[in-house]
């Protein structure tokens, strides 16, 4: 840890997200270190302008400490599908629109999937990404990237998680990330098998900037 910098006190967690915020504040728990949202601050979330999940990632990170002056934590993460060329990519969100539907998201790719004959499960590759960023109003950053592979499945299984988990099935798994509770799904060790492609990205950012209380 000692080429990076530690991560100790107040943290503001760069998200409007409810499902991401649940699951960053379960990661950060054991750490000791208390965790503020942005959305409970009332900040404006910036315009996701970058062109990968890591840029995206640090846009939100370096708005928040900006109007904080606090360290912030962001996240950028998507789905990203084989045989459609990577899509949607870090245009997950905005598949499933303003209201944020992510049933009629999941709907969109299925069709798009069976317009090119992706029936067969060996066609219908895709992954998770997660790109965290942490930022510090000295102009500091932190950043860490992980994804998890699986295939799509359809009908959507499961009403746990949010977003796409329920078309999601993890690579050596029988249940989606729909099917899966929270400890299952994100959890690390030895509670968990730190599955999904945000506790893989955050075991990283732990074992660089994150010691637990003695």
């Amino acid at each position: 840890m000692s080429d990076h910098r530690p991560i100790t006190g107040r943290l503001v967690i760069a998200t409007h997200n409810p499902g991401k915020l649940a699951e960053m504040r379960e990661l950060l728990a054991p750490y000791g270190v208390e965790a503020v949202s942005a959305a409970e601050l009332g900040l404006a979330e910036p315009e996701e302008t970058g062109t990968t999940f890591q840029a995206n990632a640090r846009i939100k990170a370096e708005a928040a400490t900006r109007a904080t002056n606090l360290p912030a934590f962001a996240d950028d993460s998507g789905l990203a599908v084989d045989a459609l060329g990577g899509q949607p990519g870090i245009y997950s969100a905005r598949w499933a629109g303003e209201d944020k539907n992510f049933l009629a998201a999941m709907t969109q790719i299925e069709r798009l999937l069976q317009e090119r004959g992706a029936k067969e499960l060996a066609q219908r590759k895709a992954h998770f990404v997660s790109a965290l960023c942490v930022a510090w109003p000295d102009g500091h950053l932190e950043e860490v990237e992980a994804r998890v592979d699986g295939t799509l499945v359809w009908p959507p299984r499961g009403t746990a998680g949010f977003g796409y988990d329920p078309a999601f099935l993890p690579d050596g798994h029988t249940r989606t990330f729909g099917e899966m509770t929270s400890i299952e799904k994100h959890g690390l060790p030895p509670h968990g098998m730190g599955l999904s492609h945000r506790a893989k990205a955050f075991v990283k950012l732990a074992r660089m900037c994150l010691a637990k209380p003695a």
